[in-house]
């Protein structure tokens, strides 16, 4: 899990499946637990206190979304308003954070 932003307004985090642990040698005989392995983004709107999770295609429109803020630094304005459209998806109240 890593926080990719963090402002008043908003929270992205990019959740991903750490498989490493489970390969390594000394792993071999552990009881493996059930886990979903659901790599994606999830998104916070702190106003409303309700967030989204991004998975599948609507990650990787997301993570092309990032690439292209990699490219040309967007000003925080341009950040708020594309996350504020993602907002709009979030009908999940924010239970734990």
């Amino acid at each position: 899990m890593h926080m990719l932003y963090d402002s008043e307004s908003f929270v992205v985090v990019h959740m991903q499946v750490d498989d490493q642990e489970s390969a390594s040698p000394e792993n071999a005989n552990a009881v493996k637990k059930p886990t979903l392995a659901r790599n994606g983004f999830e998104i916070v709107d702190k106003r409303s206190g309700k967030e989204v999770y991004l998975d599948g295609s609507w990650a990787e429109l997301f993570q092309q979304q990032i690439a292209a803020w990699q490219a040309k630094t967007p000003t925080q304005e341009e950040v708020e308003e594309t996350l504020d459209g993602y907002a709009e998806l979030a009908h999940n109240p924010v239970l734990m954070h």
